[in-house]
């Protein structure tokens, strides 16, 4: 059905700038005109949508005590939040991230439920994001090593007690899955959940965690079929401690085996050297920075702007950890540019070149159709904002894109279109109850949390060794 929409100010692109009293014209799905001469009507500012690129559609972390810790023991920490409904669980989080203004998110799912087999699994996921309406991109996270520690865990886990190891090892330590079955899995999935809206990609979960053989067989299975490869890099001092000491090569040999390509996103690299982003950028392969979450996590501040410099193509993601946890993207972005922008009067880029980047490369690490840009023959998605709200002092001519930056959130979204339809309009997802959603999920939670009463109890003393196990790695070097 042919629609239109008219809008105060519509964003063009980093070099076209804005473009006043304008209508929106899609059909099917596409854009099929945009022209001057907008009637007066209500102030609002067109946007192309937001991409959530990396993200694991998982409950809300804080709420199950993994509050400031860092990544090796927040991992474990939330077990406590495995998914207890798996389509409620990434029902809840799809539709976060869709009334924040996103079109597509990217599912790297590192926590399925254990509840059911994992095909059906990834089809749970994948209705819920028809329900919501969002684009998504599925890959289901595979390790087949380390599961505590990067390493031999004996000596974290020697002096506790029988129970508590075998509570440990109950809930983390699994028989790895062969490389050829998770390949044959990602096929079942891909033949299942497959189509227009949803990419269906590898997701090895970190070399640390994937064994040679698991990485050479993603690798080959991606080159052969086109498949995408979504994976955690350096994401911690620990991780870059481990790769220093046991894979010093390990961004050359993933070059190589020709892992390394355009077909791959990395989230993350907060401890990659220069030399390796310079293999990154000539690969092709984007990068993925996650600001809230590597400070929630205490990662620390990855070298976007380096990265950008040398030829990376970068994008942004919430991965679950948005400052307030609440999948506000558009926060999200403002605080990359916010750190990463520039120096004194040496900018990285402007924010309309830093969104245009995010929203362009982040559907490529998605597999979303077109750039993004709002022109004719491109898809259909795209955000209106409320001007009034934005603007909201109206003293003389602003940039919308430079206020947008300056002071935008999720409150000012009015209206979010996906493939022509709308799937948020003033805050409230059109096709999923969220509140309701989120009320199940509570209710859940609360009567599932006695469960594992045990892993909380023990949480104190395993803490401390994890602590004592990584720190030891740092000054073994």
């Amino acid at each position: 059905m042919a629609t239109e929409i008219s809008a105060t100010s519509l964003f063009r692109g980093p070099d076209r700038g804005t473009s006043d009293n304008v209508v929106l014209r899609h059909d099917g799905g596409v854009i099929t005109d945009i022209s001057e001469g907008a009637g007066q009507g209500p102030r609002s500012f067109v946007i192309p949508a937001f991409v959530n690129a990396h993200d694991h559609a998982r409950a809300t972390a804080s709420s199950f005590g993994a509050v400031g810790m860092p990544l090796e023991s927040w991992i474990l920490r939330t077990a406590l939040g495995t998914p207890v409904d798996p389509y409620l669980t990434a029902a809840s989080a799809l539709a976060r991230s869709a009334k924040a203004g996103c079109a597509a998110m990217m599912v790297h799912y590192t926590r399925p439920s254990g509840t059911m087999p994992l095909l059906d699994e990834a089809k749970a996921v994948a209705r819920a994001a028809s329900d919501v309406g969002i684009r998504i991109a599925f890959a289901m996270a595979v390790r087949d090593q380390n599961p505590i520690v990067y390493g031999d865990a004996e000596p974290a886990l020697s002096g506790l007690s029988g129970d508590d190891r075998k509570t440990i090892e109950d809930l983390f330590v699994r028989a790895p899955m062969p490389p050829k079955a998770y390949i044959e899995l990602t096929d079942a999935i891909a033949a299942s959940i497959a189509g227009p809206m949803v990419d269906v990609q590898l997701g090895p979960a970190g070399v640390q965690w994937c064994s040679k053989p698991l990485l050479e067989a993603v690798a080959e299975n991606s080159a052969r079929t086109g498949r995408r490869i979504h994976m955690h890099l350096l994401e911690t001092v620990y991780q870059r401690a481990w790769a220093d000491r046991n894979f010093p090569d390990m961004v050359r040999w993933l070059r190589d085996i020709g892992f390394l390509s355009e077909r791959l996103t990395l989230a993350h690299c907060i401890h990659a050297s220069p030399d390796e982003l310079e293999m990154i950028a000539a690969s092709g392969a984007r990068i993925v920075t996650n600001f809230s979450s590597n400070m929630h996590l205490r990662s620390g501040l990855a070298p976007i702007a380096a990265a950008h410099g040398c030829g990376c193509a970068i994008t942004v993601g919430v991965d679950g950890l948005a400052l307030d946890e609440d999948d506000d993207i558009l926060r999200e972005m403002r605080l990359v540019q916010l750190a990463h922008g520039g120096l004194g009067f040496k900018a990285t880029w402007t924010p309309a070149e830093m969104f245009s980047l995010a929203v362009r490369n982040g559907r490529r690490a998605t597999g979303a159709p077109g750039t993004g840009e709002l022109v004719a023959g491109n898809p259909a998605d795209y955000v209106v904002i409320d001007l009034d709200r934005l603007d909201r002092d109206r003293i003389m001519p602003v940039d919308p894109m430079a206020l947008l930056f300056a002071r935008g959130n999720a409150s000012l979204v009015k209206e979010v279109v996906v493939a022509g339809r709308t799937i948020a309009r003033e805050g409230v997802c059109v096709g999923v109850d969220l509140p309701a959603i989120e009320d199940e999920l509570r209710a859940m939670y609360r009567s599932n949390v006695g469960r594992l009463g045990s892993f909380q109890r023990m949480w104190p003393s395993l803490s401390d060794r994890l602590g004592g196990w990584f720190e030891q790695q740092l000054t073994c070097q």
